[in-house]
């Protein structure tokens, strides 16, 4: 398989084969700088790091909190962060605010089906990414919806799905044994594994299984723990094909002595939610979640191998504080190894198309009731991040989507954002509902040079200064020199400008994190 390396060698096609000409050469350090204000290279790091897409206003949002790092402990109380914009996104598509037997009820008469509401689901995802000034919560959210991963495919789990990625968003910078338990006992993730079809007298041992293996302690348990796990789980259903309600069955409940690793109980209640919850807070404090919870953690933020030094320091912290994620979050920014970890990470196809709407500054409106087609931007998005490789939570199986930057560095990924980076670039697709810049309006001035106008656009774009290489990339791309004078009236500004564009965000800067 390519290598992430093969991808960033890649990136901004033919750089490495080009050199700023001998005699521009010295030119390259611009006599006018841009006066984009850029943070530290350590700042720019973590806010790349935990967001999806560092520009201008994001940049003076850390500003004016006084530096990265305080402005992470800010986001990490997302409730001081007014987010107005961004809440005000959900009711563009009301659906995902209707009632489980509602949303039934529309599919059964065909008012609406199902993979529409979670078409519009996944929409406001994209929209909501963008525009979010909790920007570190919002991640984390996707974290772990992708690690207790309810596709959102189905007939039958999307009338709970939407429901389902709000009580993650409630527990997303909480404590780990209080999502745990939230989710396993969510009618999502009921539906999703079978527990309604779970019975005392024949248990199905779906969920009981990948609770252990996916999502808690990993494959340490035998086949009698999974047994016992899938008789604890017993009980907790929903009231399928009729009104979609949650319901806790007590006939349904499996009674007798469980024992899981080293969890034992009773369980002589016909009412066992009390032993899921004491067996649920077990599996979320033991010592191999706590590893598990770490590295994934880790992979996301850090690199693809975190050292077991890494690993085992944030699992400390993890027990330590009750299973309280913030926790973690502070001790991985502080550590070295995080500080060693800047640009190797690869954007996936969602972060890609949310970071090149807010790198470009492009704004998405409201779509109109009805079928707006897909020449409107609001419903387009979908469609150009499935062609990047993946739709916001289409993964059909319980492990989630890939969070290793090998996953998303094929040949083929590449291709696909080049054409989607191009087209937003040139302004050409999705061509309703959305505003993008004009052309001249990258200019920093009435006359600039083209290396000057090059790394003011880096500086926006990708909120770095130009390189060389960099800037031998935009000249091949573009046929101009350093030195040429570029105004409105220049062949680059009438015509080429989706060249340049395209060759910031093709870049290895712009598809990493």
């Amino acid at each position: 398989m390519p290598t992430r390396r093969s991808l960033l060698a890649a990136a901004p096609a033919g750089a490495a084969a080009v050199a700023v000409p001998r005699e521009d050469a010295a030119a390259y350090r611009p006599r006018r700088r841009s006066r984009v204000r850029l943070l530290s290279p350590r700042d720019r790091h973590l806010v790349r790091r935990f967001s999806y897409g560092l520009t201008p206003a994001l940049a003076r949002d850390v500003r004016r909190a006084g530096g990265a790092a305080a402005w992470f402990e800010q986001q990490l109380r997302p409730g001081s962060v007014p987010d107005r914009d961004a809440d005000a996104v959900r009711a563009w598509w009301p659906s995902l605010d209707r009632g489980c037997t509602d949303l039934w009820q529309r599919q059964r008469t065909g008012v609406e089906y199902g993979w529409q509401v979670m078409a519009d689901y996944q929409r406001w995802l994209l929209v909501r990414r963008m525009r979010t000034r909790r920007q570190v919560h919002e991640v984390m959210t996707e974290l772990w919806e992708h690690h207790f991963n309810v596709p959102v495919n189905g007939d039958a789990q999307f009338t709970w799905r939407a429901d389902y990625g709000d009580e993650i968003r409630r527990h997303a910078l909480g404590r780990f044994d209080d999502l745990l338990t939230a989710v396993v006992t969510h009618p999502a993730m009921l539906i999703n594994l079978d527990n309604v079809s779970s019975t005392r007298q024949h248990p199905n041992e779906n969920l009981g299984r990948e609770l252990l293996e996916l999502y808690t302690v990993g494959r340490v348990y035998s086949e009698d723990d999974v047994k016992a796990s899938a008789r604890i789980l017993t009980g907790w259903t929903v009231e399928m094909w009729t009104t979609f309600r949650a319901k806790y069955d007590e006939e349904g409940h499996a009674r007798g002595r469980v024992k899981v690793l080293g969890f034992e109980s009773r369980n002589a209640s016909a009412d066992g939610r009390a032993v899921t919850r004491d067996y649920l807070r077990y599996l979320a404090h033991h010592p191999a979640t706590a590893r598990r919870v770490a590295r994934r953690l880790a992979v996301k933020f850090v690199r693809d191998d975190p050292s077991d030094a890494l690993v085992a320091r944030l699992a400390r912290v993890y027990l330590a504080n009750d299973t309280a994620i913030v926790p973690v979050l502070r001790a991985l920014v502080r550590s070295p190894e995080f500080a060693r970890a800047a640009g190797v990470k690869v954007r996936d196809p969602g972060e890609d198309l949310v970071a090149a709407y807010r790198a470009l500054g492009i704004r998405v409106s409201r779509p109109p009731a009805g079928d707006a087609g897909d020449e409107h931007a609001a419903n387009a998005l979908l469609w150009q991040v499935a062609g990047m490789g993946i739709k916001p939570f289409d993964w059909p199986r319980p492990d989630g989507q890939p969070i290793d930057s090998e996953s998303w560095s094929s040949p083929s990924r590449l291709v696909a954002s080049l054409a989607v980076h191009r087209s937003l670039a040139g302004g050409w697709w999705p061509s309703r509902g959305i505003r993008y810049p004009a052309p001249a309006s990258w200019l920093p001035a009435r006359t600039v040079r083209f290396d000057a106008l090059v790394d003011h656009m880096a500086r926006l774009v990708l909120h770095e200064p130009a390189s060389k290489r960099l800037l031998a990339a935009c000249c091949q791309a573009t046929g101009c020199k350093p030195r040429a004078r570029i105004t409105r009236e220049h062949d680059l500004v009438r015509w080429g400008m989706p060249r340049l564009l395209t060759t910031l965000l093709d870049s290895p800067d712009f598809m990493t994190r």
